[in-house]
């Protein structure tokens, strides 16, 4: 389908596919197998000004919008949805800095982050706190002219490896979740540490860990916004990350629809390929209506977000959530259209399958996507 791009975004989905078939393509099952994290794709990504796409020009970013975001991420995860995380969590941690941080926090990280030079991390997550978000216990205590950080984190993406954390943590734990406050943290300050790197089932290309703060000063300077504003920036910066994790389920599945529908027209059983079986060929059939249904869902409120929509929670939570779910739907039946070697290890297939699973959980699970949906649904219906 034409999607009506323009030409800077022909142009970034073109730049997009040369990354992928050079940096990307040859080494993604020797990545996913040995779960390695290989920065040269990064690097690739960053001398073509990619980490500039959501900064604004005033400091060094392209200054473009959630659209160019999405088709850069879809694109990127046709080929590893590990390199596509570690490139879209970057984002995660740098929307708190372009939407709160002041003109000194702008100036000072935007260029780095804009460049590639500095990858990003948001780390909301504890042990005790994933749906429930509000039950983070990490707090941040002010001495004086600084802020001393307690706590720990769980399954960051790109921890250890960012050089840039925006931290959410109690300020006043007597007011619950209005008691949060959003802060910036940087690789090598003290009483920062990194746990070890988690065995994952899927996106092993992308780096995640815990965080522990032990009486980690800060300078106050580094509080994005004011104190208790920490779950505002935490939720905003999901409604526009949402959108990411939707177009990274639209390169997954379309990926694994390409790689499954070549092996069926080319597999011979009965006498002729297995394509030609009505069951194997409707099974394709519906892959291609939801992959486009997903697509232009997803292309649908990227263009909502960028036309300036203030409340957009329940379009992005539709996208995060319908995508993902086919994208979990189009890899299985991928898996069983091949048969015996879409189960081997050897075929990216069982790859794009293990990577979906984690786009139905991150970011919010798909069951709290639904309950999202439905409060907004009283907003627009009761």
């Amino acid at each position: 389908m034409d999607y009506g791009l323009n030409d800077t975004q022909k142009l970034l989905v073109d730049l997009i596919k040369r990354i992928g078939e050079e940096y990307i393509k040859p080494y993604a099952l020797e990545w996913d197998e040995k779960e390695v994290y290989d920065e040269r794709p990064i690097k690739a990504l960053a001398q073509a000004d990619f980490f500039g796409i959501i900064v604004p020009k005033e400091y060094g970013g392209l200054g473009l919008g959630s659209l160019e975001m999405c088709l850069a991420v879809e694109h990127l995860s046709y080929y590893c949805a590990g390199v596509s995380t570690t490139y879209a969590a970057s984002f995660l941690g740098a929307y708190p800095i372009i939407f709160f941080g002041n003109q000194e926090q702008k100036a000072h990280y935007l260029p780095r982050i804009a460049k590639g030079e500095s990858l990003c991390a948001f780390a909301l997550t504890e042990p005790q706190a994933g749906s429930d978000a509000f039950g983070i216990k990490t707090t941040a205590k002010k001495e004086g002219d600084y802020y001393v950080l307690n706590g720990v984190k769980q399954w960051i993406t790109n921890g250890g490896i960012a050089d840039i954390y925006v931290v959410i943590a109690l300020t006043d734990p007597s007011k619950g979740a209005r008691g949060a406050s959003a802060f910036i943290v940087e690789k090598g300050d003290p009483g920062f540490t990194v746990g070890k790197k988690e065995k994952k089932l899927g996106l092993r290309t992308s780096v995640t860990t815990e965080l522990f703060f032990n009486d980690c000063v800060i300078p106050k300077s580094r509080l994005l916004a004011k104190e208790g504003m920490g779950f505002i920036v935490a939720l905003k910066t999901l409604d526009y990350a949402r959108c990411g994790a939707g177009a990274q389920a639209v390169g997954i599945a379309q990926a694994a629809m390409e790689v499954s529908l070549k092996h069926a027209s080319s597999r011979i059983q009965f006498g002729q390929p297995v394509y030609q079986f009505q069951a194997v060929s409707h099974t394709f059939a519906d892959m291609a209506m939801k992959i486009e249904a997903s697509r232009s869902l997803l292309y649908s409120v990227a263009r909502f977000i960028d036309r300036g929509a203030k409340d957009f929670s329940g379009a992005s939570s539709m996208v995060k959530c319908f995508a993902t779910d086919v994208a979990m739907w189009v890899t299985e039946r991928a898996i069983q259209m091949m048969g015996g070697l879409g189960y081997m290890r050897d075929y990216p297939v069982q790859k794009y399958f293990r990577d979906a699973k984690c786009l139905q959980i991150y970011e919010g699970t798909n069951e709290i996507q639904r309950n999202v949906i439905a409060r907004e649904l009283l907003k627009h219906y009761k």
